[in-house]
């Protein structure tokens, strides 16, 4: 059973970076694809950014290009999700998911494994 976990949530002001981390156990991680979602108090869940298994393809929310880096370390089974110039518009709970495929979808409704979510609030 595929299990994921995001970490690295938290308070942070106007302007400023969090790094956000999926670690993956019970799993083949080069063979799942991963993506970030995150959901705001009231709104539906939405798609931030995708990784191929293989780390080649990247893809991010429009709105969001240029503030977001994701990657990912095959040996340690996490992926990372870099957020710069945060904005009081990102606060969210934001989850990583997996499946596995190349790529996952930007629905979140191609993946079969979530996690529980990290807090992000970006308040001054």
């Amino acid at each position: 059973q595929v299990q994921l976990m995001e970490s690295g949530g938290g308070l942070v002001q106007p302007g400023g970076s969090l790094r956000l981390s999926c670690s993956v156990s019970g799993g083949t991680f080069s063979d799942l694809a991963i993506g970030w979602f995150r959901q705001a108090p009231g709104k539906e869940r939405e798609f931030v950014a995708r990784i191929s298994n293989s780390g080649g393809i990247t893809d991010y929310k429009n709105s969001m290009k240029g503030r977001l880096t994701i990657s990912r370390d095959n040996a340690k089974s996490t992926v990372y999700l870099q957020m710069d110039s945060l904005e009081p518009e990102d606060t969210a709970v934001y989850m990583c998911a997996a499946e596995r495929a190349v790529i996952g979808s930007t629905n979140g409704l191609s993946y079969d494994y979530w996690g529980q979510g990290t807090r992000v609030t970006v308040s001054s």
